[in-house]
């Protein structure tokens, strides 16, 4: 009879810990659902498109960064933005987001005087903190992968920022189930952040 009490207890103290991991990332997803967009479809009247980093190889930008890339030259091009703000991690001259960014931007026919650099990006909210902080950016679209925007959004909204968000999945990932599990957790990091403002 006590394993029983005992299991049923464990059993609740699960389930109750599963909703608290599992409700922030509902109601984010649920509060920018609605502001994440098609290159295609994404609204014209922002200013600049926040580009988020990813890895690099070699100097060679990843998958994913490249269909961000490719995305916001997009957008540029089409006359949806004016301004590239590219934010990523600068380890050393070995490892640069930013640098490998910057170049397909400038080989994509962008001036140099449209591209803004955030050598310091090192995470999602870093990156948006440090746009409306420190570029002072009130209105922007987002440009990054659609399981990642939402996080990005629900911090651009606690920030005061009018974002909207890019999708930029232009191809399958490599590795994206792991990726969207672990955005679950990311989700509810942020949501802390974003409550208590730290680190930014």
């Amino acid at each position: 009879m006590k394993k029983k009490k005992y299991l049923t207890i464990a059993m609740i103290v699960l389930a109750a810990l599963a909703l608290l991991v599992l409700l922030p990332p509902a109601g984010i997803f649920l509060e920018t659902n609605g502001r994440v967009y098609s290159a295609d479809d994404t609204p014209e009247d922002y200013e600049y498109a926040i580009v988020l980093g990813a890895s690099v190889v070699n100097g060679r930008l990843s998958h994913m960064l490249e269909d961000r890339m490719k995305t916001a030259v997009s957008l540029y091009k089409s006359g949806k933005v004016s301004k590239l703000l590219l934010s990523g991690d600068y380890q050393s001259d070995d490892y640069n987001e930013v640098g490998a960014m910057r170049r397909y931007a400038l080989e994509s026919g962008i001036p140099d005087e449209d591209i803004l650099l955030d050598y310091s990006g090192f995470s999602t909210y870093e990156t948006v903190s440090r746009a409306k902080k420190l570029f002072g950016i009130d209105r922007a679209v987002i440009v990054t992968q659609r399981y990642h925007l939402y996080r990005a959004l629900h911090i651009a909204r606690s920030f005061g920022m009018d974002a909207v968000g890019a999708d930029a999945a232009l191809r399958g990932y490599r590795g994206q189930i792991f990726r969207n599990m672990r955005e679950i957790l990311a989700l509810d990091k942020d949501f802390l952040l974003c409550i208590f403002d730290f680190g930014g």
